[in-house]
């Protein structure tokens, strides 16, 4: 046999004692706690034989604490490239079963070097995080480990889509670089994150919380919005991020790949045109609507979890991918309030960097009153929404389907803060307030005067709507492109789209600005 043969051998030999990752034993404990090991994840996220390994072979340096002698394969980190239906992305995946995935120096170097060929090539990149955190024996070079990945995280966000998927523990300064990207799933009952754990809490304060509780995929998904996708399971979770990638640009220099959905961009729905209770304080579900104008009717739904009076989702319009924010009148009305604000302004500045077209659904009241909201700074949280609506650039539809009332008029994309095309509703109402409570301000001395001021405020609140409480004031100043049916709502969506989909245009010369924060 050959010198070359033997060489191949050895090769072949090395990887295989890599692939077993921390050993027999290590893997069945990881399978008994419902999870996949972190080469199956990788196996899982990518088109079947597509993925690339780099860096297998690299070891650490750490000769504390007796680590010279201690061997961890691939340092507990899997990285590497492969394809996503048939599109490239980069990757890492923690491996919990070589010393718990811990983070030292050069598990982050490998890392940080599949984020730069990322950024380089202009490709989407994945985190697969599952790990027990620093690895205390290398002290600040696992801190330093940790700085130079948040430093790429901030450096990449708006060129590349970054995407994280907590599918184990995410503890202390671990639960930041998740934090800086753009999405982030967890897996119920097998992942969790938090910066100080449930023992420091219980010394510190005596507060008593388990694991689950404090940093479980649904307490991240429905109290601190921190989580954007909470899975049934890692297979779920990986099936899930696959879904999310075929709505995205590779980079921000990319439009979102068009599909052919195969739905009739001239479908009508005679529906919408009763969807809107006759009772202006009914609620009705604002999902059926979008329902009825996307492609096949089908959303992909971040944050559905949290501060639920507003939507946030992917969907298609003839194929084309469109951001969507939509208030939810069935929650709360459908008033805006710090929460709320807060989702719809981090997704739409997500689809700004990323050239994915928005659509504004409006049917707000106005904010959410209340002392809690006041004193949380709902002024600030609120000017976020603003604020980003005015920044985004790519083309911004506007729907009113019924209420849109005062600043909150405003906050929903209103044609002043850039609203490129704006439909409304027949049965649509574009005013300062409500009708009863402007009468009650501007003919208060006469309803109070008046021999029958019930009567009389009634006469006011009728006139006033028939003044303003339609969307034809509204219309007659160019603030509404067009008044239109309801049904022939999806057609003309999608020729607004497609007048707009080449819009340009460009904003004073800046570094950045200095958002609301």
């Amino acid at each position: 046999m050959g010198v070359m043969e033997d060489k191949i051998r050895d090769l072949k030999v090395r990887e295989e004692k890599i692939r077993k990752m921390g050993g027999d034993k290590a893997v069945a404990k990881q399978r008994e706690k419902g999870k996949l090991t972190a080469r199956q994840r990788i196996g899982l996220l990518f088109d079947k034989g597509t993925f690339r390994e780099l860096d297998m072979f690299v070891t650490h340096r750490c000769v504390n604490f007796g680590m010279e002698d201690v061997e961890i394969p691939a340092d507990g980190v899997v990285t590497g490239h492969g394809l996503v239906d048939g599109r490239p992305v980069f990757a890492y995946a923690q491996d919990f079963t070589a010393r718990a995935g811990s983070l030292g120096e050069m598990h982050a170097k490998k890392i940080c070097k599949a984020m730069d060929m990322a950024l380089k090539s202009g490709v989407p990149f994945v985190g697969l995080n599952d790990s027990g955190g620093a690895r205390i024996q290398e002290g600040v070079d696992a801190l330093s480990g940790y700085g130079q990945i948040f430093f790429r995280n901030s450096n990449a966000s708006g060129v590349i889509p970054q995407i994280s998927a907590i599918m184990g523990p995410t503890a202390g300064g671990a639960v930041y670089s998740p934090a800086m990207t753009d999405f982030i799933f967890m897996v119920k009952n097998s992942s969790y994150m938090f910066i100080t754990g449930p023992n420091v809490i219980k010394s510190v304060t005596g507060e008593k919380v388990s694991f689950e509780e404090l940093g479980g995929a649904m307490t991240h998904n429905e109290k601190s919005g921190v989580a954007h996708f909470a899975a049934e399971s890692d297979e779920d979770a990986l099936n899930q991020i696959r879904e999310l990638l075929s709505y995205l640009p590779a980079n921000n220099m990319e439009d979102p790949p068009i599909m052919d959905t195969g739905d009739n961009p001239r479908r009508t729905d005679p529906a919408l045109n009763t969807i809107i209770p006759d009772n202006p304080n009914q609620s009705y579900d604002m999902k059926d609507v979008i329902a009825s104008l996307v492609d096949n009717g089908r959303i992909f739904e971040p944050h559905q979890y949290f501060a639920k009076n507003m939507i946030v989702c992917f969907a298609r319009l003839n194929g084309r991918t469109i951001g969507i924010i939509a208030n939810q009148p069935n929650v709360l009305a459908g008033c805006l309030d710090i929460d709320a604000s807060d989702k719809a302004t981090r997704f739409i500045r997500f689809c700004d960097a990323f050239n994915i077209p928005l659509l504004t659904i409006a049917d707000v009241p106005g904010y959410l009153p209340g002392s809690q909201q006041e004193w949380g700074g709902i002024i600030r949280h609120g000017a976020k929404l603003l604020w980003c609506y005015s920044e985004a650039t790519v083309p911004k539809l506007l729907l009113v389907t019924r209420k849109d009332y005062g600043g909150s008029y405003l906050a929903m994309c209103s044609k002043d803060l850039g609203a490129d095309y704006v439909l409304a509703w027949p049965g649509a109402e574009i005013a300062v307030m409500g009708a009863a409570g402007a009468a009650n301000i501007i003919h208060r001395r006469e309803i109070e005067g008046a021999d029958d001021p019930k009567a009389k405020r009634e006469e006011k609140i009728a006139a006033y709507e028939a003044l303003f409480s339609n969307p034809y004031c509204a219309a007659a100043r160019g603030y509404v492109d067009a008044v239109i049916e309801p049904s022939a709502t999806r057609p003309r969506l999608i020729d607004a789209l497609e007048v707009l989909c080449a819009k340009r245009e460009v904003r004073p010369p800046k570094k950045h600005g200095n958002i609301p924060m």
